[in-house]
């Protein structure tokens, strides 16, 4: 009987230690499979900019192929308005829970604020998930325009102040900005027309309805292989096309001109959550199939993480707010 005892004794205590072994591995898979079941649904890609823009055309590109790193769809949603604000602020009061990101890029992100009361504060209210490229903005005219090179609308604009009418995605967008720099720089003037987005300034262009705009490569491909429009300078310090003169030569250099294409969450996202979004952006941008499509909208991949980038965008607040300043001469 004492011999049963103790072997009841000390195979009871053998199953309770085994069951309590069991439970501690049990909340770690439960925990762990918490972090693995993000996401269950559809991530949703804000673009708050119009149909048929750089970041349009981009956004789906990446969609494309970015779902066998997520094991889910991501879908682009386009919401335009008041420069880009009416989709920021539409994730920056969304739920934090990594369903819904914003692409958007330097200008909206940094330089508004300090020429708009935003509903939002850009460096409180979104951490960077990813800055997927860079691209160089070119000053475009249409094919049959009479403007052959820079120089002659320049010194068109210089005789005509105001004249000349201009199609750009919003007052102090991707757009506008570099206009205003280089009407600064050469002393002359545009009329600045606004439109929702690069895509329906480019049509504003091919209709006739203004005289020039700007663009970028992925949204100037097709129009210049089907010899629809005529580019006149691009962004830089050295030449993009051989005939085409940089900004630089323009007397406008460094990062003039330069947009940022960056993947925003609402800044409470759980940590697990972005670090899944991060590696996922990171498996992308070395996918071969998306940089072959990349390659032929003639957009670069010069990635950057989410937390190098994060330190690039407190940088870039205090740089805008002596831009606008040096701009508007407040």
């Amino acid at each position: 009987m004492i011999k049963m005892k103790r072997f009841t004794t000390a195979a009871a205590l053998a199953l309770c230690v085994g069951m309590a072994s069991v439970g501690m591995m049990s909340v770690g898979m439960v925990s762990t499979a918490q972090a693995a079941d993000y996401p269950e649904k559809p991530i949703s890609l804000v673009i708050p900019l119009g149909a048929g823009g750089s970041h349009d055309l981009n956004a789906r590109v990446m969609t494309s192929v970015i779902p066998q790193y997520l094991n889910q769809a991501m879908i682009v949603q386009l919401s335009p308005g008041a420069a880009g604000q009416k989709g920021t602020n539409e994730v920056a009061t969304a739920d934090a829970d990594g369903y819904t990101l914003l692409f958007t890029h330097n200008y909206i992100d940094q330089l508004q604020q300090h020429v708009e009361n935003l509903p939002y504060n850009p460096l409180e209210d979104f951490v960077t998930v990813a800055r997927i490229n860079f691209a160089p903005i070119a000053i475009v005219v249409a094919a049959d325009s009479p403007y052959k090179s820079a120089e002659e609308l320049f010194a068109a604009a210089k005789e005509n102040p105001g004249k000349i009418k201009m199609a750009h995605s919003g007052n102090w967008g991707a757009l506008f900005v570099p206009a205003a720099q280089l009407m600064q720089a050469n002393g002359f003037e545009l009329n600045l027309v606004p439109y929702k987005g690069g895509g329906p300034a480019m049509q504003a262009l091919l209709s006739g309805d203004v005289d020039i705009t700007m663009g970028f490569p992925s949204t100037l491909a097709g129009q210049l292989s089907a010899g629809k429009v005529r580019v006149l300078a691009t962004a830089g310090d050295e030449r993009i096309y051989d005939d085409v003169p940089s900004f630089s030569e323009l007397g406008v250099g460094g990062d003039v001109g330069f947009m940022h294409r960056v993947v925003l969450a609402p800044k409470d996202i759980p940590e697990d959550r972005l670090t899944l979004l991060r590696d996922a952006f990171g498996k992308l941008n070395d996918d071969k199939t998306y940089q072959r499509m990349m390659g032929r909208m003639g957009e670069n991949i010069d990635y950057m993480s989410g937390s190098d980038y994060d330190k690039l965008r407190a940088d870039q607040k205090e740089a805008y707010e002596s831009l606008v300043k040096e701009i508007t001469g407040g």
